[in-house]
């Protein structure tokens, strides 16, 4: 339910169980962070999902089955952050939860119109992953992320545009042409010279 196209310089992860609104098991999870954690000789990254939805999140059943509190979602998170080519996220439709933390760890997110982003760990009686509020209120500020985990705030994609939860808004049939060409440049560069340049992005105060 994992497929990994690593054939070439961009790697593309897809989450393929549309059935489920790509909710992820624990055997989904751990596939993930392992991928994640072998990219490193990627020149570039892009997550995606098949469907409407990028991921609901942890699957519910799983989740009761202690899936909610796996060390695997801060390993596949901070592999991704850690990963030195860039990495974008192609949102096919709405994020929410745990799969939230993949997201923020890109470089780069993008969306379609109708996607929404949620993350319920106040209604579920869940905490969220450590670093996720971290990486949400870097991106939108404390205020805002205390509206989405402790007032548990839906937000719609010209919202989470606005906030700068997400990038850019592309319509569904684009999404990954879009991703492919944010990810051309460094495909085609040395890779060293291309691993300096992001690193010199993430150092800026």
């Amino acid at each position: 339910m994992i497929e990994v196209d690593d054939a070439g310089p961009i790697w593309i992860i897809t989450l393929n169980r549309p059935s489920k609104a790509n909710a992820l098991t624990a055997q989904m999870l751990s596939d993930l962070a392992d991928v994640a954690e072998r990219a490193a000789s990627a020149r570039a990254v892009i997550l995606t999902g098949v469907g409407k939805v990028f991921s609901a999140g942890a699957d519910l059943d799983a989740a009761k089955a202690g899936l909610a509190t796996s060390p695997d979602w801060e390993r596949l998170s901070g592999a991704i952050a850690a990963l030195p080519g860039l990495t974008v996220a192609a949102l096919n439709g709405t994020l929410a939860g745990g799969a939230t933390g993949m997201a923020l760890a890109c470089d780069i997110r993008i969306a379609v119109p109708r996607a929404s982003f949620f993350y319920p760990v106040m209604k579920l009686g869940y905490l969220p992953q450590p670093s996720d509020p971290l990486r949400m209120a870097a991106l939108i500020g404390p205020a805002r992320t205390k509206m989405v985990f402790a007032a548990g705030q839906k937000l719609g994609a010209q919202t989470a545009l606005a906030y700068g939860l997400i990038d850019e808004i592309v319509e569904d049939e684009d999404v990954m042409v879009r991703a492919l060409a944010l990810c051309a440049d460094v495909a085609a560069a040395d890779p060293v010279h291309a691993q300096k340049i992001k690193a010199m992005c993430a150092n800026v105060q």
